[in-house]
């Protein structure tokens, strides 16, 4: 059944920077190819730096990185100036690392999101502990599985831009409300090969709230997934603001924007 377009395919080369939007791009069991293949590691605490500890690292989506044709990446500061680890280190006040391993257990600081949005990016409020890429192929700095897709109809329903989530693909579906909630658990075919297996509503953090470039902080990016789209996640979670759906690769592919996006024949009872 079809259900949609790519609208708009984006990749992020390092975690917790700004991304780039792509034409078109291979897909495989670890993602876009290129996409959150390096992070900056906190070396006071061997975790990964990511925004979704505010306080510590909102100024990391002040920064942009890139792909260059060599395999390395290109970081540009918000000046317009390329930056390396020593700039970032003193931006930010902490001591980086830019790795493109992820080290055993590796693993990010995650402030309670609604505690950010009553007491600001700046207080000090409770943080988990969580570990990356507990659904991805090893590699990688993914907060769970490789893929991550969000719908035209989610960002109009709370109103603000595909940016402030992150995902690779936004899709063209039309409809109202979270329609891609009821992809979890079903595979979906991505232009003429890709293959994906939905696994996971996405939990959202403070991260979306946050300025990122040039655009202002919108705590509507989470109060309104807060309020109309509560869901667990994964077994044993409670219900968290959800936007946007996970997804395993079954099959590779290449794709692009304007690609078809159908839903596969659920399987038959019993089989």
């Amino acid at each position: 059944m079809l259900i949609g377009q790519v609208e708009r395919l984006l990749r992020y080369p390092v975690k917790s920077l700004l991304g780039e939007e792509l034409s078109a791009a291979e897909v495989s069991g670890r993602g876009v190819s290129g996409d959150r293949e390096r992070a900056l590691l906190d070396l006071a605490t061997g975790r990964v730096a990511s925004a979704k500890n505010p306080r510590l690292w909102a100024a990391l989506l002040r920064y942009s990185a890139a792909a260059t044709a060599d395999g390395g990446v290109a970081i540009t500061g918000p000046d317009g100036r390329a930056a390396d680890e020593a700039e970032l280190s003193e931006a930010l006040g902490r001591k980086l690392a830019l790795v493109t391993e992820r080290p055993p257990g590796a693993a990010v600081e995650r402030a309670v999101p609604e505690e950010v949005l009553a007491r600001g990016i700046e207080a000090e409020v409770a943080v988990t502990v969580n570990e990356l890429g507990r659904g991805a192929p090893e590699g990688g700095f993914f907060d769970f599985a490789p893929v991550h897709l969000i719908t035209d109809a989610t960002l109009r329903a709370v109103g603000v831009e595909a940016e402030r989530y992150r995902p690779n693909l936004v899709l063209r579906t039309g409809g109202e409300g979270f329609v891609e909630n009821a992809w979890v658990g079903r595979e979906v075919t991505v232009g003429g090969t890709l293959r994906l297996r939905i696994v996971a509503p996405t939990p959202r953090c403070a991260v979306p709230t946050l300025a990122h470039g040039s655009l202002p902080r919108r705590a509507e990016a989470l109060r309104v997934p807060a309020e109309r789209n509560r869901l667990v996640p994964l077994e044993g979670m409670p219900a968290l603001p959800c936007a946007g759906v996970y997804a395993q690769v079954l099959a590779p592919g290449r794709i692009e924007p304007g690609a078809e996006v159908r839903l596969n024949r659920a399987p038959s009872p019993g089989r």
